[in-house]
């Protein structure tokens, strides 16, 4: 695969974690770049995604919690998570897609990015 996320835990409510995504050679990396969650039984969303310009986007079911940045250097895109709440358990997966707008890329479906998925890191949440 393309990319390979890490740094999915467990956190008390209210915690924070940061994840890291990965991008191989194999991806450009000036691409789009989004981060997705998927909590058992529910349908893949998007929560964040930053374009080549750094614009970011944010779900409002994160927005004001969750800050995505990309580094070209490293060829990495990260999600801090702050203030983490009991519904945002669930395996997070990053991707890429050729979007110039991070706002428009957010607002399509996940499965319209690409086919290209990672294994995902696993959040939870406890009370």
């Amino acid at each position: 695969v393309p990319y390979v996320e890490s740094g999915g835990g467990s956190v008390q409510t209210g915690g924070s974690l940061t994840l890291s995504c990965s991008a191989t050679s194999v991806i450009d990396f000036d691409y789009c770049w989004g981060w997705f969650r998927q909590a058992p039984g529910e349908e893949r969303e998007g929560v964040a995604a930053i374009d080549f310009d750094r614009n970011a986007a944010y779900s409002d079911s994160v927005a004001g919690r969750f800050n995505i940045t990309r580094d070209a250097v490293k060829r990495t895109v990260y999600l801090q998570m702050t203030a983490l709440e009991p519904n945002d358990p669930g395996i997070y997966y990053c991707a890429a897609a050729p979007y110039r707008s991070a706002a428009h890329a957010l607002g399509d479906s996940w499965r319209t990015w690409t086919s290209l998925w990672g294994q995902g890191t696993q959040v939870t949440v406890s009370e």
